[in-house]
């Protein structure tokens, strides 16, 4: 498929991109929100061993969190953008005006799904921790719950006969003068390092992946026609061309040949974010900050949004087509919204709003209609020579 090129973006498509991005920054500023918002806490029992561990400082600060799954991954993805996109094959089709509208594109949907990810995990992580109000591990620690008065603070329980310590209390008890640390020992589910870190940097390691090419061979990639093309990529936005040895012959290649395992060390620079994850998700248990549910559930939900948002402007890393580009932008006429029975945010109107984007669909639009009048005239080409065929036959059988 040939590279399509960028022109000028139209000034109503940049402003729903602008609107794109207010939307995600909003999400991420209702989370941090979230957190002056005092907490439920849970009632609990003072003889429970699981909230009795010590207070221990953070192996990873939340400034150290910010650098490595949020500062890091930026970076390294304007970064990329900039320098290595797009590659040689595409370079040499493109102006310089194109060549950069294209980096700026990349780099933008790059960080947008970033920020998606990142945003949304914040926002569901912090929600849910005001409303569990789970204890954290070291939660009596930080208490310090008034022993010589449990009864005033009872809130359920059927062990006063044996001891009125076992008995649920509410945080009443508590007499510590560190409202703000109290209060944070009640968010233990879900732990926001474990979905911050995962939201992050596996946004980050699929990334690399797609623009990197790590992917599991498949019989797709040369088994197909080299002039198969799924439909929905059309005109929606750039794919690399199909290198010129790609399909050698027409001829299917051999199972064994249809594909080849991408070099190794590609997936170590895959994997390297995928272990800083780890190793932040595993410190916030180690230091007994968190249950070992709430490191769990806190990753699955870093794990699902940086899917979902790599998805969401990242074409498939499965697809043998979609070479590591990301999806297109909106047509202009769509930038905001389509109306029912529409199927795609991707029309024959295009991006931009210059003489060049008109020009372009007219001159499609030409090319198309002069390959459906060549149609029309084979086709009756094609009706007339099979009618004077079926007239001659006659006469061939009176000769005979």
């Amino acid at each position: 498929m040939p590279f399509l090129q960028l022109g000028r973006p139209s000034s109503r498509l940049i402003f729903s991109y602008l609107l794109d991005w207010i939307v995600i920054l909003a999400t991420a500023g209702v989370g941090g929100a979230l957190n002056f918002i005092e907490p439920y806490k849970r009632p609990f029992s003072l003889l429970n061993l699981d909230i009795a561990f010590p207070f221990a400082p953070s192996t990873v600060s939340v400034k150290t969190l910010v650098l490595v799954a949020v500062v890091a991954p930026g970076l390294l993805i304007f970064l990329l953008s900039i320098l290595l996109i797009p590659g040689p094959s595409a370079i040499k089709s493109l102006t310089r005006g194109q060549l950069w509208r294209r980096k700026l594109w990349e780099w933008n949907v790059g960080w947008m799904g970033l920020g998606l990810s990142l945003a949304s995990a914040y926002f569901i992580t912090q929600g849910m921790k005001n409303l569990f109000g789970v204890a954290r591990p070291h939660m009596l620690a930080v208490c310090q719950p008034d022993l010589s008065n449990i009864d005033s603070h009872i809130v359920g329980g059927f062990g006063q006969d044996i001891s009125a310590r076992w008995t649920l209390v509410s945080a009443s008890i508590c007499q510590t003068t560190d409202t703000a640390q109290l209060k944070d020992s009640f968010r233990s589910f879900p732990s926001g390092h474990s979905s911050t870190s995962w939201s992050g940097l596996l946004y980050l390691s699929l990334w690399f992946c797609a623009k990197f090419g790590v992917r599991i061979p498949t019989f797709a990639s040369r088994l197909a026609s080299p002039s198969t093309s799924p439909d929905h990529l059309e005109g929606s936005l750039p794919v690399h061309r199909q290198d010129a040895d790609s399909f050698p012959s027409q001829r299917a290649p051999s199972l064994e040949t249809a594909s080849a395992a991408p070099p190794t060390y590609l997936l170590v620079i895959a994997f390297v974010p995928i272990g800083a994850a780890i190793y932040i998700t595993s410190s916030r248990y180690a230091d007994f900050h968190h249950h070992g549910f709430d490191v769990i559930f806190g990753s699955l939900i870093g794990i699902t949004t940086s899917m979902l948002s790599f998805r969401y402007y990242q074409m498939p890393l499965s697809h043998h087509l979609t070479n590591g580009w990301a999806w297109g932008p909106r047509s202009k006429a769509r930038a905001f919204g389509v109306g029912i029975g529409i199927e795609r945010y991707v029309g024959e109107e295009g991006w931009d709003s210059s003489a060049l984007g008109r020009n372009r669909r007219n001159t499609r639009r030409d090319e198309n209609s002069m390959d459906s009048k060549e149609d029309v005239e084979m086709q009756r080409h094609t009706r007339s020579g099979s009618a004077e065929s079926r007239g001659s036959a006659p006469l061939v059988g009176g000769n005979e």
